[in-house]
Parts: structure tokens; sequence; C-alpha cells
């Protein structure tokens, strides 16, 4: 049987400036009856600020960031931010975590990147430790050190002064590779998927299971009330091939132009799902400034696999595959039009 499904706004990143008609969206999906909206960061706009400026226009909706980067925001900082938005919101607000990858985190915040696992394990471990308020914050980890070792000797350890709204401001992690997906399911209340297809759901229960199994029996977070949110691009038209033409430069970027080639985490889950060869030449065409024959090479199967596309009718049909994953809520983008037809299709 299928199981029921909700839907995001995900608002993307900025171009040159804030998206197009993005609030008339945010508007219409809360009168639609989305569960959510998200915002994004990468090396622009920040997903805080924009967050809280619409999401003060709305009154049910959660208030998501999808993701807030690591790198760019000590942990008491951003437990400091969490808390805030919580309160603003009356209790609406998800604080999305990531790692980001190398190049945003080396070059734009000019932070290492090496062992993402264990600074992720770190960072949440403290937002948990503010947030619950049992004494002064004491970290003594390997890459977050609280109070400060040495400096001017001044330094002490000190409690949030304000009680958060809720102790447990759910946490969501974008992950992408075994390994952290695990850690997900370890440590946070949801999974921000990407890239995501139902036709590798069981390898993707696999990793969650692992993470499952190491919370601690006393978790106040229960494993049922795990969510799992994915962004999947929705075109609506009668020509599948256009619609599929006109996703290939997104592909195209993340499979060949996220990093460097063979060190793109993107690229990673089209190789695990058997494109390899496919995303090889992705990568060398557009690292050498072909994007355009390197987006001709994305397989139209690969994009229908990772994307809703086409007439309503192959849309509808296609829906309940994502209806028996472990999906929970589609993320998705776009108009107020494309809103309510993603309403329709989804929401019945």
């Amino acid at each position: 049987m299928a199981g029921e499904l909700k839907l995001g706004l995900n608002t993307g990143y900025w171009a040159g400036g804030p998206p197009p008609g993005v609030e008339e969206s945010i508007a219409e999906a809360e009168r639609l009856g989305f569960d959510s909206i998200w915002t994004a960061e990468a090396y622009g706009s920040d997903c805080l600020t924009p967050l809280a400026w619409w999401g003060a226009k709305t009154e049910r909706l959660k208030l998501g960031t999808a993701i807030v980067q690591m790198s760019a925001r000590q942990p008491a900082a951003t437990a400091m931010a969490a808390m805030t938005m919580d309160h603003l919101s009356g209790g609406r607000f998800i604080l999305g975590l990531g790692v980001s990858g190398p190049q945003v985190v080396e070059g734009w915040y000019g932070k290492p990147f090496a062992k993402p696992l264990a600074r992720t394990r770190e960072y949440i471990g403290i937002l948990r430790d503010i947030w619950a308020r049992k004494g002064p914050l004491v970290a003594e980890g390997e890459h977050y050190r609280l109070p400060l070792p040495g400096g001017t000797g001044l330094a002490k350890p000190l409690k949030a002064s304000i009680h958060p709204l809720r102790e447990g401001i759910p946490i969501y992690l974008g992950a992408e590779g075994p390994k952290n997906i695990a850690l997900c399911a370890e440590l946070c209340d949801g999974w921000l998927a990407m890239l995501f297809s139902p036709s590798q759901q069981d390898v993707y229960a696999g990793y969650l299971k692992e993470g499952f199994e190491r919370r601690p029996e006393d978790s106040a977070r229960r494993v049922e009330d795990f969510q799992v949110n994915a962004t999947v691009p929705l075109i609506v038209s009668e020509d599948l091939d256009a619609a599929a033409d006109s996703l290939r430069p997104f592909y195209a970027l993340y499979f060949g132009g996220m990093g460097a080639k063979g060190a793109n985490f993107h690229a990673n889950v089209a190789i695990r799902m058997g494109y390899e060869a496919e995303v090889d030449e992705i990568a060398e065409l557009y690292l050498s400034g072909k994007k355009d024959e390197a987006a001709a090479k994305v397989p139209r199967r690969l994009i229908e696999e990772m994307s809703l596309i086409g007439p309503k009718d192959k849309i509808r049909d296609e829906l309940d595959r994502w209806r028996e994953s472990i999906v929970t809520t589609l993320l998705v983008s776009g108009d107020a039009a494309t809103l309510r037809t993603a309403a329709e299709l989804v929401l019945g």
C-alpha cells in the first residue's frame, strides 16, 4: 500500500538576488497545505536571514535550513540562531546541517575539510548540550574545544543565557555517502536527501538501519519519527524530452562540476547506481569547459530515476514509487502554478 507523502517548498540558491516570485510561492505553499519551506546557502546569500524574513509572513509552515553549512559558524553560533528562530516561529524551526564540500569549506571559509564525520558528531553534540542547559558548556573534542585552551587565560565555561523553546529542536543532516547517512540516522531527527532515487531505497534503508542500531537505548529520538526529505525536480510537460533536457545542465553541474574529478560526492551517488562510465565522461567534458556537451551526456534514464517529469498521468503513476519508498516529504521548487500542480498530484 502506497504511503502518504508531505510536500515542502525548497526555495533553493539565490542567483543575482532573491528568487523571483518567492514570496508568492511561499504564501501559496501555506495555502495549499505544504508542510514546510526550506532555504539554502553556498557562497552567496545565507540561509537563516531569508528564512526569518519570509517565515515571519507564515503561520503554519515549518521553517527549515537546507543547509546551514557547519564551517560557516561555530557550533555555539548555530545553537543560538536555532534557539532564536525557534522562539520567533513558535516552535516551527528545523535545523538542517551539512559539511558542504572541500571547495567551499577551504576556499570560501578557510577551514580544513578533513574528518567531516568526526566534526559532524562533535558539532551536533555541542548543539544538544547547549540546548539542554545542564551546566556550563565544556567541549574537549579534537575539532572543537570549549573553553579555548590557552588564549588570554580568561575564558570560562558558559551556559546559554536563554532557555530554548524546545530542548529537542529537530536536526536534519544533508548526507549522500553511506557513512554520513548512517551517522545521520544515529544522531539526527531527519535526513535531507539529494539526488535520491526510489530504485535505491533498499540500499539507503540499509545505511539508515546501521545508524539506528547505534542509537542509545534511552534515546529520546524515536526511530519511527525519523523523517526523510528528498529534493526532487518536478516538471509537468507533455514533451518528455524537453523536460529532461531542461534538467541536464543541473545534473551535469552536480555530477561533473562539483569538486574535482574523482573527488565529487554528488558524482559518487550516480556511480553507486551503476553510471560510472557516464559520470566519468560527463566530468571530463564539464571540467574541460564543454558544459553543453557534458549536459547532453546525462542519461535520460538517470534523470527519470531522480526526478518527476513528463505528463501528469506519468508523474501520478510514478509517485507510487516514492510513496512506497522511505521518503516522507518531497521538496519541490517552482512558482505558485507549479506548487498548485504539485499539490494536485501529491496531496490529491
